[in-house]
């Protein structure tokens, strides 16, 4: 992937943290999955779902496709706990130049180097993104 596209992903997904309801950061999960390795892409993302759940501290979590509501795009998804429907992380995957990225927004109070790290030592290429 270019430079450029990392750089302008960046910076999309830092804007996307602007200040609002939740202080949040991110990640970016870069990929090698194109748009007909869909179950590849269900599979990594409730793996991520795991792993950021665990570092949000929040309890078990279901992952949530809002197929039922118009105000979500297709390719995106959020975590909320099984609880109480407590959002703990959303997500966007994003095709890019034939392969996707997996864009996640967490709440900022999660310990971003060690989840970046936990996700890293999974084998994942990450870049973390802070939304102060």
């Amino acid at each position: 992937m270019s430079d450029t596209l990392d750089d302008d992903l960046y910076r999309r997904t830092k804007a996307l943290l602007e200040p609002g309801d939740i202080d949040l950061d991110g990640l970016i999960v870069h990929t090698d999955l194109g748009s007909d390795e869909d179950l590849e892409m269900h599979e990594l993302t409730v793996d991520l779902n795991e792993i950021i759940a665990d570092h949000a501290g929040k309890g078990e979590t279901y992952i949530y496709a809002g197929n039922d509501d118009t105000d979500f795009a297709s390719n995106q998804f959020q975590g909320l706990t099984v609880e109480d429907d407590e959002f703990v992380w959303e997500c966007q995957q994003l095709l890019r130049e034939g392969t996707f990225d997996l864009v996640f927004y967490y709440e900022a109070d999660t310990d971003q180097e060690a989840l970046v790290a936990d996700v890293e030592e999974r084998g994942y290429r990450v870049t973390g993104v802070r939304g102060d």
